[in-house]
């Protein structure tokens, strides 16, 4: 199957191709290439034919998946249905290689420039929808406190990325004293992930600390849950080199919608009433904390920010996968997530507030109309003082 590189297309007359994206809607959000349309790989399986006629025939058809691995595949589909199909060797890695490329050739004075674009965009532009309920977190459960040193812990996505912007910028308004460690952990990312990473806290004025691991190999033969596993090990890992510099707090990148998916499905797959809590002791590294900054920030926001300003992140590291959709978090099945988030925004169409309720059903528990709770591991019944 032929394949063409970024740097050819770029050579190419737009109006003689067409490029189509055939990663999922979820890495959608992570950005595309310009110009691109979206045809998901589904869809080559599902139904040829509704492909077939969003497709130009007088034109080259250029495909790119994350990797240009899944692209090949459905380029042949085409070209056996009479089209000029190739796929982008790389995929949409290969873009943001290119990307990385030019900033770097890019003077000191225009990285500059870009990063105080950055800046100002989250003080005037989206200071209401991010930065505010960052505040917000921090002040109502009381995230950060005087003298707390936090391990920022960056994965190079926009969450995290967001995350160490947001915490600069409270900094900046010193009415705590706190130190700054930003924390990227490398568990064996692929050449083009770790630059991507480090291409992005330059431009992003990030100093970021960053340190190696071999997670991704230790869980390379895991069959069962490599996921979840992978994630219990990255967050040892944390723990451990946070405390090594002396942290006493991990900062993680979740937000809103992460916690609401989390209490929907702990109540349709866990058959319980959860939550993710905004900060956690941690129960195997004495004096440790987890918090979660981005508690109150929802995720469209973010998702808005980064396309103001033009930013490309890391979607997913993990080489078992094209995508993350496989990949949990916190322990949790993307695919039961997945379902979850489809849900909610289903239920929303009719309820404009189910998003705000579900969070909020968490903090508005009745113990007095509960059949039975657990506390520190003790289950209690209500009948174990009914008739006192």
């Amino acid at each position: 199957m032929k394949e063409i590189t970024f740097e050819q297309l770029t050579k190419l007359d737009k109006d003689k191709y067409m490029l189509v994206d055939t990663r999922n809607e979820g890495s959608l959000k992570y950005g595309m290439i310009p110009d691109a349309i979206s045809i998901t790989h589904e869809l080559f399986e599902v139904d040829l034919d509704s492909v077939i006629s969003k497709l130009d025939k007088s034109k080259q058809i250029v495909l790119y998946c994350t990797r240009g691995q899944v692209s090949i595949d459905d380029a042949g589909l085409l070209t056996e249905q009479g089209f000029d199909a190739v796929s982008l060797k790389g995929g949409y890695n290969s873009y943001l290689s290119y990307m990385m490329d030019k900033q770097n050739s890019e003077a000191d004075d225009e990285l500059n420039e870009q990063r105080a674009e950055i800046e100002k965009s989250i003080r005037k532009k989206f200071h209401k929808s991010l930065f505010s309920p960052f505040a917000r977190a921090c002040k109502e459960y009381e995230l950060i406190k005087e003298g707390d040193h936090i391990a920022v812990c960056i994965s190079g996505g926009k969450d995290s990325m967001l995350m160490a912007k947001l915490f600069q910028e409270i900094q900046r308004h010193q009415k705590v004293n706190f130190e700054l460690t930003f924390l990227v952990m490398d568990p064996g990312y692929s050449e083009v992930n770790r630059r991507l990473i480090e291409s992005n806290a330059k431009l992003m004025g990030i100093p970021i600390v960053i340190y190696e691991s071999d997670i991704f190999d230790a869980v390379d033969t895991v069959e069962k849950n490599p996921c979840y596993l992978c994630a219990r090990m990255r967050r040892g890992h944390l723990y451990s080199k946070a405390k090594e510099l002396g942290c006493n707090k991990i900062a993680l990148g979740h937000h809103y919608d992460d916690v609401i998916e989390t209490i929907l499905m702990g109540m349709l797959y866990g058959a319980q009433i959860q939550t993710m809590m905004p900060k956690l002791h941690s129960t195997n590294f004495e004096g440790m904390e987890l918090i979660r900054p981005l508690y109150l920030v929802r995720q469209d926001d973010i998702i808005a920010w980064q396309r103001y300003n033009g930013l490309h992140f890391l979607q997913c590291a993990c080489h078992f996968t094209e995508t993350c959709d496989s990949c949990s978090v916190d322990g949790t099945s993307a695919s039961k997530r997945l379902e979850t988030r489809n849900l909610i925004a289903e239920l929303k169409k009719v309820n404009p507030y189910v998003e705000s309720n579900i969070f909020r059903s968490v903090e508005n528990v009745n113990l007095a109309t509960v059949i039975a709770y657990k506390q520190d591991g003790v289950k209690h019944h209500f009948l174990d003082d009914y008739d006192k």
